[in-house]
């Protein structure tokens, strides 16, 4: 489904693994092989509309024009849980530049705080992939994509497992031309801007962590 630049990927693969990750028993070895999977799939979905362009190869028996990416590809997790969505991209990408930006949410506010930047501020990529599992509130992928405008790249992709009408909303206002693919948009936020159903926290599971207070 598609509307508005939102590309809800209804792939049977991601709606059958989405279901795996939602469940909480789920290990965090299991869930981090089922972002993986799923991940994967919504990576084919967000590239279908990378540039090309043609080059000469020699098969076993003749010469050939085939095609090749012509474009540089930016990946950016917003750490922590958006490392988990980086190898499906570069097992389909080899040659993507990965930058990372570190956020995270002032439990009390609900804002996005950034920590760290590593993004450079010239010759930017002609695609930037802003990889984040949750689409909850917005306030981090909204900071994401700020700091990949200010970069100067003129075409901008959210990549999120699951998403809340809510941080859809603060998205498309504050940055309309980024395409937003997702395997789900979900019912809301709770008081505590969780994302319901939901997955609960991505991070905390992706890397089994959920038992450790710091």
């Amino acid at each position: 489904m598609v509307r508005d630049r939102i590309h809800v990927v209804s792939h049977p693969l991601v709606q059958h693994h989405l279901g795996r990750l939602r469940d909480e028993s789920v290990s965090s070895a299991e869930f981090r092989l089922q972002v993986r999977r799923t991940a994967t799939v919504l990576a084919v979905a967000a590239t279908a509309d990378l540039l090309l362009r043609t080059t000469q190869v020699k098969t076993p028996l003749a010469g050939m024009p085939v095609n090749e990416l012509s474009q540089r590809v930016g990946l950016v997790p917003v750490l922590r849980a958006g490392l988990g969505l980086v190898e499906p991209f570069l097992d389909l990408i080899p040659d993507a530049e990965v930058w990372h930006l570190g956020v995270y949410r002032d439990e009390r506010t609900a804002q996005p705080i950034e920590y760290y930047c590593k993004v450079p501020e010239s010759g930017p990529v002609e695609t930037g992939f802003v990889l984040d599992p949750m689409l909850a509130t917005g306030g981090s992928a909204v900071l994401a994509l700020d700091v990949l405008r200010r970069w100067g790249v003129p075409r901008t992709v959210l990549v999120t497992l699951i998403a809340a009408p809510e941080g859809i909303a603060t998205v498309r206002a504050a940055s309309p031309d980024t395409d937003i693919f997702t395997g789900a948009i979900d019912e809301r936020l709770n008081d505590r801007k969780f994302i319901v159903p939901g997955l609960g926290d991505a991070g905390d599971r992706l890397f089994n962590t959920s038992r450790h207070e710091c």
